[in-house]
């Protein structure tokens, strides 16, 4: 993602905090920190999910004050047309683009927008703002036969929630896992100390590429007792 400095718009703030953890939060033009963006955020206080969902989310501020448009009016089809706009790969008749040299998310790129919108006005209308949109995007279905066969306990399973703006049709398979012998075979190859580190942290961390490049040094618990208190020796 390319950093500039953004002038006469809302904007990410990052938040260096005194025990050297990050946050992230929205602010506007002029510097003071908008309101219900920051109350969604802080759900997330701290974690790269706040970050991510922090450039999402201004995203999509911009377009509402584009479109003029505010929370207490905005219904389900407008954020719909939102997410097929940023979703699409020529560029219609809508004026000068709001999102100028950025690129149309890709179809299971689409899902974490879809996942950051519904939780921000769900949480809106958790404090009595737009009830009606709320009621749209809070939405289940049943659970179906292969749900209940991967998850403990199925024959329990409750109702599951659906994302009314997440992309349709067939999704992504579960990638396959590393042959017997992969990790041994991708040590042997590199020749860096950073690149034995990333591939022996994918492997016995179990993390996604994108944690492992979301990691700051604070992250890191390398000493027992140490002044944060969140570790166990």
């Amino acid at each position: 993602m390319a950093r500039h400095i953004v002038v006469g718009d809302s904007r990410v703030q990052q938040i260096e905090r005194k025990d050297g953890r990050r946050s992230w939060t929205i602010v506007w033009p002029e510097g003071t920190v908008h309101t219900e963006a920051d109350r969604f955020l802080r759900l997330h206080d701290g974690s790269g999910t706040q970050r991510t969902y922090a450039y999402l989310l201004v995203d999509h501020l911009r377009w509402l004050e584009r479109e003029c448009l505010v929370f207490a009016t905005v219904q389900l089809r407008d954020v719909e047309r939102y997410m097929v706009m940023v979703g699409a790969e020529v560029r219609m008749p809508l004026g000068e683009p709001w999102r100028v040299g950025k690129r149309p998310y890709g179809r299971s790129a689409l899902s974490t927008p879809a996942a950051c919108l519904k939780g921000f006005y769900l949480h809106q209308s958790s404090l009595g703002i737009n009830g009606e949109l709320g009621k749209k995007l809070d939405k289940s279905r049943l659970p179906s036969r292969v749900d209940r066969r991967h998850s403990f306990l199925g024959h329990v399973k409750s109702p599951l929630p659906i994302n009314p703006l997440a992309p349709k049709g067939p999704h992504r398979r579960h990638p396959k896992m590393l042959p017997d012998g992969a990790r041994e075979r991708l040590l042997e190859t590199v020749d860096a100390a950073r690149d034995r580190l990333v591939v022996t942290w994918l492997v016995d961390g179990g993390l996604r590429i994108g944690e492992l490049c979301g990691l700051h040094l604070v992250d890191l618990h390398l000493r027992e007792n140490a002044a944060c208190g969140e570790c166990r020796a």
